[in-house]
């Protein structure tokens, strides 16, 4: 299973279950601090990944153009 189907199985869940508790506004807020969340972390990914690419180009022998 990929993680955007746990996360939204375990999103489902907390839905049912903070409709039955009365913390329908809490499941809201939560929802969009985890967005705000994932969002952060896809930018950091990028950003490690285009780092980490620099550092493997950086760190090639010189050869000739094309290789």
């Amino acid at each position: 299973m990929t993680n955007n189907v746990i996360n939204t199985v375990l999103v489902v869940v907390l839905a049912i279950v903070s409709f039955f508790t009365g913390e329908v506004v809490t499941f809201i807020m939560l929802g969009f601090i985890l967005m705000s969340l994932i969002t952060v972390t896809a930018y950091l990914r990028k950003i490690y990944e285009t780092l980490s690419r620099m550092a493997s180009e950086k760190d090639r022998p010189p050869g000739p153009p094309g290789e």
